[in-house]
């Protein structure tokens, strides 16, 4: 029987590092399911996504990504480039993983790569930010610049908690952000403190959605906005929504939509999948439907 191919573009830096400890037995698991791997080890950030735009079409049976939700982002945003539709295995190997965990992907490392050899696959939406794309979300505000701003050094000894010792530094810094929405089901203008057009169950692991509302590949995304509180009992009671997930308070926008621009952007930072994204005076965010093929260990909220 002829050997497939395997790409396996690997991140030795995510996380803990551990994939500098575990790449090896990572190999030996997917050779042993008979495939011939190519392994590329990223040397900085934006490799993954020169390594995967250089992808010829049939080229690889299939492509293994171990490393962040950073590292997928890359993986994605050079095949959406190219226009290249490859199979895709994800072992995460970052320091939050939550887009994974709503896809019920094992957390352990080699549990994920032998899920990775699997035949079973789903689709998934992936959404683009104008020219760039994001697998799971494209935030702005409140602590969304946490995960770009802590360094990766702080992040491999802390873990979680460097998102949120980073993001207590910035509250007395929080300032309203005007920001003008437009969907077809919705318009919506207004100052804010923090939002997300996202589609995964959890949103930098601070805002997340009861599995009934999240469909990862029916073309919609959610969208979340928390309005600048006016005061102190306001802002509780905001906080107070996003944690018993109850979407419907004053201080809380929720939507679905299919495609929603953005205007009066410009200077906003943005956060794509964890990755810094420059605001600009309008931005165009849509959804792509299932544009990628995801190797799936069980078809997980769909």
């Amino acid at each position: 029987m002829e050997s497939r191919k395997l790409l396996l573009i690997a991140n030795p830096y995510s996380g803990k590092a551990k994939m500098v400890t575990n790449l090896m037995a990572v190999t030996q698991i997917l050779s042993d399911k008979g495939f011939d791997i190519t392994v590329y080890p990223t040397k900085c950030a934006g490799d993954a996504t020169v390594r995967a735009s250089k992808v010829r079409d049939g080229e690889f049976d299939r492509i293994v990504v171990c490393g962040g939700d950073g590292t997928l982002n890359e993986v994605i945003t050079g095949l959406m480039r190219t226009g290249i539709k490859c199979k895709i295995g994800y072992v995460p190997a970052g320091t939050l993983n939550e887009w994974s965990m709503g896809l019920k992907i094992p957390r352990s490392i080699p549990s994920a790569a032998k899920a990775a050899t699997g035949d079973e696959e789903i689709t998934l939406d992936i959404g683009k930010f104008d020219d760039r794309f994001f697998t799971y979300t494209a935030s702005f505000g409140a602590f969304t610049d946490a995960s770009y701003s802590a360094p990766q050094g702080v992040k491999n000894v802390l873990g979680q908690a460097a998102y949120f010792f980073a993001g207590i530094k910035s509250i007395g810094k929080i300032k309203p952000i005007h920001l003008k929405f437009e969907a077809d089901e919705k318009t919506v203008e207004d100052d804010f403190i923090f939002g997300a057009v996202s589609n995964s169950l959890s949103v930098g692991g601070i805002v997340k959605f009861k599995e009934n509302v999240v469909r990862l590949n029916d073309g919609f995304f959610e969208v979340i906005l928390i309005r600048h509180p006016k005061n102190i009992v306001q802002l509780q009671h905001a906080v107070d929504g996003i944690l018993k997930r109850d979407f419907e308070r004053d201080q809380i926008v929720f939507f679905h939509t299919k495609k929603v621009t953005v205007t009066r952007a410009l200077g906003v930072s943005w956060t794509l999948d964890g990755e810094f994204a420059p605001g600009k005076d309008s931005i165009v965010i849509e959804n792509i439907p299932s544009a990628l093929w995801l190797v799936s260990p069980e078809k997980a909220n769909l």
